[in-house]
């Protein structure tokens, strides 16, 4: 069930330039940060022993001079003062107190050992007497035994946990930092690729900001100046194709005059008549081919309804039939024109390649339903026919422009752009197109169009 988004989110990371620098930044952070927090323990480590083994020392120093000094009446005073001012307790040493090993910190050994070279190597260290936490040291005085009690907080420096705490801050705004570099970064590129995006949906992008590092400048002042090229190539190819139509079919039209005036038996008449509509034919399939699909012409097109008009009309070839299983209310933004001039192309062209075997009617199925596809929810629409099929090798051939096969389906006249066109006015449509033989025998067209908001 899961498996699906994981390996779409797993590709992402795998191939977007976003998540590469940001896995990159964080490698580079993390690098740094183990570095600098090994550093820190290598040239940290002697001064800190050295400070606490010489604050161990002066503390057992001072208070020895000040017990040894002070009068017999006012130790006990003396011994509350401690206790209650700097948290130092003075205990006896016993043979059976209960004593437990020094914390175990890889500073311990140092500190033992410089402090047992200035206080006597019989000096002992333990982390809890008699039950009672602390850090404890033992001195003598005159031969007799005591403990000294100093409090935890005074001696320790970070704890394992205060590190983990620290670095997991450091490293959770190192984080938000390589993301933040990473957008900065792809941010040029993700407009550079949403407008090269819209260009080929027929869409005419905004100009894309002239600022920022050197080369942004270049390469997006570069990419405006060829989204006007391209406008003022798709107006000057307007004005060629209406040149065409005007210099060749009025031609055409004189051609068919002379022809019905002419002294022709009704057989040759018949012959350049076809020759004439076919000559037609293909100035209109070229025209179809070049001409443009506007994004900005998109309304919300009812294609059910616009399906159904379509079957009507087909039944109405004497060689032609239909059959329809249409969701009706299917609305997607479209151009209505270009979307009615696909549906007869591709009924035309099963009707002109798709005859049933052993008939000569081509039987036609439309269907058109609301489907989960991996691209969200689409209005899924399938035309085909049950003829002889196409050889799986060779379906790709049929969306290339001026090609023709050699099979049952390449025998009629014509330019060769029938589906080249359905394939360019459905991409301009942000549509998907797939072309497949049908169980059976036949040729299905399916088309997967993005539901009108």
């Amino acid at each position: 069930m899961f498996e699906a988004p994981r390996a779409r989110l797993l590709g992402r990371m795998k191939s977007g330039l976003f998540w590469r620098t940001f896995l990159l930044l964080s490698f580079l952070t993390t690098l740094s940060m183990a570095s600098w927090i090994g550093m820190i323990n290598v040239f940290q480590r002697g001064p800190q022993a050295e400070q606490t083994a010489e604050l161990l020392v002066s503390v057992v120093t001072l208070t020895k001079a000040a017990l040894t000094h002070s009068a017999p009446d006012l130790r006990r005073e003396l011994l509350f003062e401690l206790v209650s001012n700097e948290g130092i307790r003075i205990l006896t040493l016993e043979p059976d107190d209960k004593v437990e090993p020094p914390p175990s910190n890889a500073l311990m050994p140092e500190i033992a050992a410089m402090v047992r070279e200035r206080l006597g190597k019989d000096t002992r260290f333990s982390r809890k007497v008699n039950d009672m936490p602390g850090f404890w040291v033992s001195f003598d005085i005159d031969g007799d035994k005591y403990w000294l009690m100093l409090e935890r907080d005074r001696l320790a420096g970070l704890t394992r946990v205060q590190w983990l705490g620290w670095a997991t801050v450091v490293g959770a705004l190192s984080l938000l930092g390589a993301a933040l570099i990473s957008t900065l970064i792809n941010r040029p590129l993700a407009r550079l690729t949403a407008a090269a995006r819209a260009i080929a949906q027929g869409k005419r992008p905004a100009a894309l900001p002239e600022k920022g590092s050197k080369e942004i400048i270049e390469a997006n002042r570069s990419f405006n100046q060829m989204v006007d090229d391209l406008q003022q190539l798709e107006k000057d190819r307007a004005i060629i194709l209406a040149g065409i139509s005007h210099d060749l079919r009025t031609p055409l039209a004189r051609m068919q005059l002379e022809v019905e005036m002419a002294n022709l038996s009704q057989e040759a008449r018949d012959g350049m008549q076809s020759d004439i509509a076919q000559m037609d034919a293909i100035i209109g399939q070229f025209l179809d081919f070049a001409r443009p699909t506007e994004a900005a012409t998109f309304v919300p097109v009812d294609l059910s309804e616009l399906l159904e008009d379509c079957a009507h009309t087909a039944d109405r070839l004497p060689d032609v039939r239909t059959a329809t299983s249409i969701e009706p209310g299917i609305e997607v933004p479209a151009n209505a024109t270009d979307l009615r001039r696909v549906i007869n192309n591709v009924i035309e062209n099963a009707r002109r390649y798709g005859k049933t075997p052993g008939s000569d009617v081509t039987e036609i199925d439309i269907a058109c339903h609301v489907k989960m596809t991996g691209h969200g929810r689409r209005a899924v629409v399938e035309i085909g026919d049950r003829g002889v099929g196409v050889p799986d090798d060779q379906i790709q051939q049929l969306m290339r422009p001026f090609t023709r096969l050699d099979s049952a389906r390449g025998q009629a006249n014509g330019a060769g752009l029938g589906l080249a066109i359905v394939e360019r006015v459905i991409s301009r449509h942000n549509a998907e197109l797939l072309v497949r033989n049908r169980e059976g025998g036949g040729l299905v067209l399916q088309f997967a169009f993005p539901l009108a908001a």
